[in-house]
């Protein structure tokens, strides 16, 4: 395992203070003091968690409050494990070849195949003296009595496939702990417990904890005290929800230009957000007890609270049953809200931000050095308050067709929930591109039609499809940070309207 130089200047300044005011200082002393200088960071992954579900989550909302929201954060794939293999990694499906939840070109079995594992941002945080812990969902196709703890991980805390929170099993740092249906099994409180414990133990050290939750992902399944929450609560009847696409829409879509949601479906889109919002209830307490336990080991002021889920989740728009793998907005953009020191408070970020930036930011708020194969770019200097020259203008979306029916994922697309070809995207603040391996095109001028619901492709100029098509032939081709950041940012004119 490659070991990633650690650079820190703050400790060097504290030792001159410290000899200026004639305290004499021991070797140990000044490695603790080293130690405890350097940033905790805590990373909440959800699973399926969309932008409508935030305000249930009053813990959240505190977040945006007491630090930086991204409001145009996309994921390089909206499906879980190409998502998360793209934020332990830092690099597009493109560079992982992990494009779906299983099979040859996707899953925990072909990652490791990859060597993947390797090049988790884990291995950079081990290197520069950081505890790390991994907690709760890792990747489609982990089996816990099966498949060993990961390397450059302290602790291990990881479920299987517990998407209904109880009767699971743990593997915990190499034993299988067997969970069942009691109320104190809840998985999501369980992993709360777990991660508090973490990071009492890590105190006057610096430390890594990810907790990936399984919820709100189907089935839905809320804490039992929150089983009544929200009565009556229905789905957000945006815009382009049960409207029937255009004419101009991709085939994929043109069915449901005839089949409206009927009355039955409303009636369970209604009933699955419900309990989608009662179930991220046990989250938003997990993550005040996690701050919790953050201040009581006086580490509140040097600690990074990070929040996003690995893809969003459509409910009725465009006519489609639940489910994700579009590239409308509803399945790619995400929430992302980060706490810590030097955040301002209440900032909002408009910069195009991906799932692959996140290795690199947390390999540079520990003060380590990225490696030079990771695709995305650190978001520190956003987060501070800086402003990149070269930042990148286009998210690049990547997404391989999956079977309609794979009794062995559990985003297996149901009827009507959308199951789009092959696809390429990208995005910019202003508008929507996507190629279909079919030959068919997309193009929506989001700042206008921020619903996607008017494919305006046809209307564009020989001039701006051409660049539209240049452009992401290019990103898709994009290998290390350097060529990723020139190819995401295009020199030529795209399409503006």
């Amino acid at each position: 395992m490659r070991r990633w130089l650690l650079y820190l200047a703050a400790p060097a300044a504290l030792a001159a203070a410290l000899a200026a005011a004639g305290v004499a200082r021991t070797p140990a002393a000044a490695e603790e003091a080293s130690e405890a200088r350097r940033p905790n960071i805590v990373f909440i992954l959800t699973d399926d968690l969309a932008w409508n579900l935030l305000p249930y989550m009053p813990r959240v909302q505190q977040m945006q409050r007491d630090g930086a929201t991204f409001v145009n954060a996309f994921v390089s794939d909206s499906l879980c494990c190409p998502s998360r293999a793209s934020i332990f990694t830092g690099r597009y499906p493109h560079d992982t070849g992990i494009f779906r939840n299983g099979g040859p070109d996707g899953g925990y079995r072909e990652f490791h195949r990859r060597g993947l594992e390797k090049a988790s941002f884990a291995g950079a945080l081990a290197a520069a003296g950081y505890r790390t812990a991994m907690m709760g969902k890792y990747l489609n196709g982990y089996l816990p009595e099966k498949n060993p703890p990961e390397p450059d991980w302290t602790t291990w805390a990881v479920a299987g496939a517990a998407y209904r929170e109880f009767n699971y099993e743990l593997n915990r740092d190499g034993k299988i702990h067997r969970h069942r249906g009691k109320p104190s099994d809840y998985l999501t409180d369980v992993l709360s417990g777990l991660a508090v414990r973490f990071i009492k133990q890590s105190a006057g050290k610096p430390f890594f904890l990810e907790v990936a939750t399984f919820a709100p992902h189907a089935p839905y399944i809320p804490a039992p005290r929150d089983a009544n929450a929200f009565p009556g609560l229905r789905a957000p009847r945006t815009p382009a929800f049960n409207i029937a696409p255009e004419a101009t829409a991709p085939s994929w879509l043109q069915e449901h230009r005839t089949r409206p949601l009927s009355k039955q479906e409303i009636a369970k889109i209604d009933a699955e957000f419900r309990k989608r919002a009662q179930s991220v209830l046990a989250v938003d307490r997990m993550i005040g007890a996690l701050q919790q336990a953050v201040a009581a080991i006086g580490a509140e002021k040097n600690t990074y609270f990070v929040f996003s889920s690995d893809n969003g989740f459509h409910m009725g728009e465009h006519r489609l049953t639940p489910g994700k793998r579009t590239a409308f907005d509803t399945d790619i953009r995400v929430p992302l809200v980060v706490t810590g020191p030097g955040v301002p408070a209440g900032a909002t970020i408009q910069e195009i931000v991906e799932n692959i930036d996140l290795a690199s930011t947390f390999i540079e708020l520990a003060g380590a050095s990225a490696p030079a194969h990771i695709d995305g770019h650190s978001l520190a200097p956003l987060l501070h308050g800086h402003k990149p020259l070269a930042w990148r203008t286009v998210a690049l979306v990547e997404h391989h067709h999956g079977p309609d029916v794979d009794n062995s994922d559990p985003d297996a697309p149901a009827p009507h929930s959308g199951n789009p070809p092959t696809y390429e995207a990208i995005r910019s603040r202003n508008f929507l591109y996507v190629e279909y391996e079919d030959g068919e095109r997309e193009h929506y001028n989001v700042a206008a039609d921020p619903d996607e619901l008017h494919n305006d492709f046809a209307a564009l100029s020989a001039h701006e499809k051409k660049a539209l098509h240049e452009t992401v032939e290019t990103v898709k081709n994009c290998h290390d940070a350097r060529s990723c950041q020139a190819a995401e940012r295009p020199t030529h004119t795209i399409a503006r309207r």
